[in-house]
């Protein structure tokens, strides 16, 4: 069975990548601007699209984030999920000991590791995840630049929502 997965260091403290996963700001940011919540779901909707992708938050907490589809549409999303774990990475040079923050300890690391991982997709789906593949890599370039810039750069605008006649 294939399976997506992308790893890369961001240059941002852990909290911030996980706003931008788990914030409203954060995934209309990077993602699409049309996001929505039904409770434990998360409402993604996309220009063109009949009807919003739905992915509901299994776990979202400082080392993983994880959804899994929740709707009939993509179809060959049908079984998938996807997950984000989250380590962190010191900015100092290997062999040399941490920096020391103001009060003397460790200072938090300034960077993030972060393993994107999209699977459990069915037999019969699998000609679709090249597509999907190419989509995420330029999804995770525009995240990885709003974590450490700030800047929202959405790679889908749009401004239908779900509940939008």
């Amino acid at each position: 069975m294939p399976e997506i997965a992308l790893q890369f260091d961001i240059a941002a403290p852990r909290a911030v990548v996980l706003a931008a996963l788990t914030t409203h700001d954060g995934l209309t940011a990077w993602w699409t601007t049309a996001v929505d919540r039904e409770g434990d779901v998360l409402l993604f909707d996309f220009p063109g699209v009949p009807e919003p992708f739905r992915l509901r938050v299994e776990r979202a907490d400082r080392d993983r984030v994880v959804w899994t589809n929740a709707g009939a549409f993509p179809p060959h999303w049908a079984g998938t999920w996807i997950s984000w774990d989250l380590a962190d990475q010191p900015a100092d040079r290997p062999g040399e000991p941490p920096a020391e923050g103001p009060a003397g300890p460790p200072a938090e690391p300034e960077r993030t590791r972060l393993l994107f991982r999209h699977g459990g997709w069915q037999p019969g789906s699998e000609q679709g995840v090249p597509a999907v593949a190419g989509t995420w890599a330029e999804l995770l370039v525009r995240f990885k630049d709003y974590a450490q810039s700030g800047k929202a750069q959405p790679y889908f605008v749009t401004a239908r929502r779900h509940d939008a006649p």
